[in-house]
């Protein structure tokens, strides 16, 4: 899925030329040697996403003044180039005008890394961007949808926080909140009804234990969006910030039919997390026909050799997998990795091993 990846100025590195086997990736090294920014700049190369920052110009290397990340993913030979003019993606060395249009035919990416954890016990913004990451892999419309959505709740909190009547500068934006809401809050419902037979069957899966675990879309408002808004202006207008719409969605996740945050214990949410990417992946095969690269940051060392090989084993073989990791003891227990490519990766340098 992806033979090669260049960097120059990403992150701890001033350049990298990367060359792995179709089964993917091991990257083996100490904490902060640059692991996790590999598979951090694949995610942008693949998908203009980083699971670690929201800003771009974070990924550059101390003292720089923009990055440059090139690959094949599919066979196609991809650009990011970042500066403070902004960024330049190329497809075959041709510019794509817009990050919809450098999308449309690119990839597709799974993250599974520890903080994965925060899916179950943290908050529901983590859920929300889950979904969304998933959303816009799977429709290109519903970045589009979730972008001005965030541009229009953005100006319209600002006014609101001006404590003076604004109504119609207030109406007008709830317009586009509506129109590109309603279209995140069906499609993220839709996504967690199918997500929900994927996710359960992984949790047995990985667990090896009859553990039950059900999915369930909690909206932010009511089914109309509209009539939700008009209904919370009061509210609204005595809090100074928007109370309701998809940015309040939730996710409820139940393990025998109680809330996973509060009765599941560690290794159970641990599997929980692993079992909403795993569900993930699967979603975005059967939706695309394609597989996604899985990037798994320093997960097996968390994982106990049973529940490690049935995560491998409920992996797509043919997948590309790019893993990190502090040490190999437990390779020699996963045969499915026999031909991976193993690379030690040392202050800011790679080595084939």
């Amino acid at each position: 899925m992806l033979r090669s990846l260049r960097l120059i100025d990403f992150r701890c590195f001033k350049s990298l030329d990367l060359s792995v086997p179709a089964e993917g990736a091991i990257l083996i090294g100490d904490n902060a040697q640059g692991k996790t920014s590999i598979l951090e700049a694949l995610c942008v190369l693949v998908r203009l996403h980083s699971p670690r920052s929201h800003r771009m110009m974070t990924l550059a290397s101390i003292g720089g003044k923009g990055f440059g990340i090139a690959g094949d993913p599919w066979g196609q030979e991809r650009q990011v180039r970042y500066s403070r003019e902004g960024l330049i993606l190329k497809v075959y060395d041709e510019n794509r005008s817009s990050q919809n249009a450098y999308l449309e035919d690119g990839g597709l990416v799974v993250w599974m890394g520890n903080e994965d954890l925060d899916l179950v016990r943290g908050p529901g913004e983590g859920r929300r961007r889950y979904l969304d990451f998933l959303g816009a892999q799977i429709d290109s419309s519903y970045r589009r949808s979730w972008s001005r959505y965030r541009r229009a709740l953005k100006a319209k909190n600002l006014l609101l926080k001006e404590g003076r009547p604004r109504d119609a500068e207030i109406l007008s934006y709830e317009e586009i909140m509506v129109e590109h809401g309603t279209i995140l809050m069906n499609t993220r419902a839709r996504l967690v009804a199918e997500l929900n037979p994927l996710a359960a069957e992984a949790q047995q899966v990985v667990s090896g234990k009859d553990e039950p675990l059900t999915l369930r879309y909690l909206p932010g408002s009511g089914h109309d969006l509209r009539e939700s808004m008009l209904q919370a202006k009061e509210r609204e207008t005595r809090m100074r910030q928007a109370v309701v719409g998809p940015h309040r969605d939730d996710l409820d996740l139940r393990l025998h039919g109680m809330p996973a945050a509060d009765f599941a214990s560690e290794g159970q949410q641990r599997t929980l997390a692993l079992a909403l990417k795993l569900a993930q992946g699967k979603l975005l095969e059967q939706r695309s026909g394609k597989l996604p690269i899985y990037l798994m940051d320093d997960i097996f060392g968390e994982l106990d050799p049973s529940r490690r090989n049935a995560l491998m084993n409920h992996l797509p073989p043919r997948a590309q997998k790019w893993i990190t990791t502090t040490h190999l003891d437990w390779l020699n227990e996963t045969p499915e990795l026999a031909n991976i490519g193993r690379f030690r990766v040392k202050n800011g340098a790679v080595g084939a091993m």
